[in-house]
């Protein structure tokens, strides 16, 4: 079966990834080591999987799902909120561990850069018995969450969901999520991994990382000689999209005054995909998760706007 990169023709998402409470701390300048800094602290839904499956909901994705797990501390909460952004949720409640979490640290100067304090908790213990090829059902296109690979069950859930929907003719991209983790699981364990996917979505870090260059255009080229299609996201530098062995756009960033770039490369994501279920080519929904991303860094949080809600 060959491995296709073209636009897609319609259909559902499936996200499969982690769903966490953010508690998002901004605050102006340097941290004060042993005392107080003053901060503006909110608890907010987030999750690199749920943020994805949210963002390509609200480009205009009619049938995005999203498989989970969480603790039962906070089930319902995260149940109601991505039902409210326009996700079919199926979340596994884990019996014995809480909802993963991730305090956001967020210097609120003119780069608005972000530190991540991470307890996964019961997001990364998702396994395969969690995963069903029913799930597949009806799905167009399946992304996985690069935290998976970061613990041994979430790793064997996303093989046996990668083989799946290899199996059926259904195209898997994948955000490798954090070149800190990425680091600790070795290159050579993911790009053995990355061998079964249509489409690779790193950060210009990540994707140095992977290559070992430090030029991202040079990495993310040689990366599209594993993957058929690598999207290489820079932030303010825009992204980059590379296939067979060559970098064949570069697409501009859209002007944005940030805020909070937590879930800039999320909403970028999402509205990716987003554009190739509804047709458009990599080049166009790069760009269309360029303006995304730019939306995404003038909030707090890493989801898009609920109708109602205030930034």
């Amino acid at each position: 079966m060959g491995r296709g990169v073209s636009a897609g023709d319609g259909g559902a998402l499936l996200v499969v990834g982690d769903v966490v409470t953010d508690v998002v701390a901004r605050h102006r300048g340097p941290l004060a080591a042993g005392t107080d800094t003053a901060s503006v602290i909110r608890t907010l839904p987030g999750g690199a999987g749920a943020n994805v499956a949210c963002w390509a909901a609200s480009a205009g994705c009619g049938d995005v799902r999203l498989l989970g797990r969480v603790g039962a501390d906070a089930a319902a909460w995260h149940e109601r909120e991505l039902v409210a952004a326009g996700v079919r949720p199926r979340l596994v409640v884990d019996p014995r561990a809480a909802t993963g979490t991730v305090v956001c640290l967020v210097d609120t100067g003119a780069a608005a850069e972000r530190t991540f304090l991470t307890d996964s908790g019961a997001s990364l213990r998702l396994g395969p018995a969690d995963w069903s090829d029913a799930l597949l059902d009806g799905v167009t296109r399946l992304h996985l969450s690069g935290y998976l690979l970061f613990t041994e069950s979430s790793r064997a859930l996303a093989g046996a969901a990668l083989v799946a929907a290899r199996a059926r003719g259904v195209p898997v991209s994948l955000d490798p999520a954090s070149a800190g983790f990425l680091a600790r699981l070795g290159v050579d364990a993911f790009l053995t991994f990355a061998e079964g996917l249509d489409v690779l979505l790193p950060s210009r870090d990540e994707a140095c990382l992977l290559t070992g260059l430090p030029d991202p255009v040079d990495a993310a080229a040689k990366l599209s000689r594993l993957v058929p299609l690598v999207v290489a996201k820079a932030g303010a530098d825009g992204a980059l999209v590379a296939r067979s062995g060559s970098v064949v756009a570069r697409v501009p960033a859209v002007p944005a005054t940030p805020r909070d770039t937590t879930g800039a490369g999320d909403a970028f994501t999402g509205a990716f995909l987003a554009a190739l279920l509804a047709g458009a080519p990599p080049e166009e929904a790069a760009a269309r998760g360029c303006a995304a991303g730019a939306r995404a860094v003038e909030r707090v949080g890493g989801r898009p706007p609920l109708s109602g809600n205030v930034p």
